[in-house]
């Protein structure tokens, strides 16, 4: 799957395969943590507020990552940001009852604010360290595979391995992962202007011209907002995989690991579709929000286990292509030298969003059966997608219309 791009573009496969093994660990991590949460408090409130309290530090180090990205070595920065987060991942093994819950808090803040540096400094070395532009696309639909074997390998197995080991192991694996993840990351040859620190003068013109590419490009405003709309509701899926998993089908970790890994395998497959694509990207990606909705409303309906699983996959499948899709659009939108501001500032606006809706989510779990949410969830959807698709005809048919003036 891929295997042909791993092999041609041989420092994005290094990068590709780092990120497999950092985020299976973090995965193994996460579903110990969650399961361990809703197993001491048994309330879906801690967990919507983990989930929360994770995605709160991208408001300010998002952008901050982002500004880092475009001005140092971006080698320096995955790499510092790997091993400075192996001792918090350590941490999490003083977690012993209830009265422990607060250092689940404090660390999970710790990691995501890594993780918000992190994130822009990768993203934004992708399309400098691939040698064939044109590739971009598959590239950007293996990142799909990579998240779903993340969640297969991390998720899935985290929740066996959790289950047999206890979570005490999954927060060592995890701490190793960063340490392997920081070493491949040291192999990989990053371009030289990397290396290199921008001047004052340069900085201060590429943060005046972020406004003006936003404001000159259609396709970025139609993502932006679908990132922003979608970030509202996407804590609401988050929150219920783990609900639906412990409380509506009571399988325990088990659970909450076979549904993140039926959204793996509808991610991986999503690339053999993702890596066809040539054209219409845009709308292609509104398109398969709007079908991810309908899977969200029907998964909201169904008893059977057997056919959660197979919608779990359809909505990952859809939102596999849609993801890739959009990627796409934004990095050939964006100006190379401004990637590393752009991504951490669209990082720390859809995760702020994203973190509020989880906290509500997991307030509402408290009042509002599981099910309602996530009918309310995919309507919410297939209602975003319809006001970006009619936005985006209003659009077009205003530019052709000043075209025609002008002609």
């Amino acid at each position: 799957m891929g295997v042909e791009i791993l092999r041609e573009e041989k420092k994005y496969g290094r990068l590709f395969f780092a990120g497999v093994i950092n985020g299976i660990g973090d995965r193994f991590s996460s579903v110990a943590i969650l399961t361990m949460l809703l197993q001491l408090t048994g309330s879906g409130f801690a967990v919507g507020l983990t989930l929360a309290i994770r995605l709160v530090p991208f408001v300010v180090f998002g952008p901050l990552g982002g500004m880092l990205a475009d001005r140092f070595s971006r080698k320096r920065i995955l790499i510092i940001t790997d091993l400075s987060r192996i001792l918090f991942a350590l941490s999490l093994l003083v977690v012993d009852g209830k009265e422990d819950v607060w250092v689940v808090y404090v660390t999970s803040f710790v990691m995501a604010a890594g993780e918000a540096i992190y994130a822009p400094a990768r993203k934004s070395s992708i399309i400098k360290i691939i040698e064939n532009k044109a590739s971009l696309l598959k590239v950007n639909s293996l990142e799909q595979v990579m998240l779903g074997v993340v969640l297969i390998g991390g998720a899935f197995s985290g929740g066996i391995v959790s289950y047999i080991f206890g979570p005490q192991f999954t927060f060592w694996f995890n701490a190793f992962s960063f340490l392997v993840a920081a070493l491949i990351i040291a192999n990989i040859e990053f371009p030289a202007e990397d290396k290199t620190a921008h001047n004052g003068n340069k900085e201060k013109t590429q943060l005046s011209s972020i406004s003006k590419i936003l404001l000159a490009s259609v396709p970025l405003q139609i993502i932006l907002l679908c990132q922003a709309f979608v970030a509202c509701v996407n804590g609401i899926d988050n929150v219920l995989i783990s609900v639906y998993a412990v409380k509506i089908y009571e399988l325990g970790e088990i659970g909450v690991g076979m549904f993140y890994g039926a959204l793996g395998i509808g991610l991986m497959l999503s690339f053999f579709v993702a890596k066809r694509l040539k054209k219409h990207l845009l709308l292609l990606g509104i398109a398969c929000l709007m079908a991810e909705g309908i899977f969200v409303v029907l998964q909201s309906r169904i008893e059977v286990l057997l056919l959660a699983v197979l919608i779990f996959i359809s909505a990952a499948f859809m939102s596999g292509i849609g993801n890739a899709c959009f990627d796409t659009v934004l990095m050939k939108e964006t100006p190379e030298e401004h990637q590393g501001k752009l991504f951490g500032f669209t990082e720390a606006i859809s995760n702020t969003i994203h973190g509020g809706s989880m906290f509500m989510a997991g307030v509402a779990t408290e009042y509002i059966h599981p099910r309602t949410m996530g009918f309310f969830g995919g309507i919410s959807y297939i209602g975003i997608s319809f006001c970006l698709l009619l936005a985006l005809f209003i659009i077009r048919t205003k530019s052709i219309s000043v075209r025609d003036v002008n002609q």
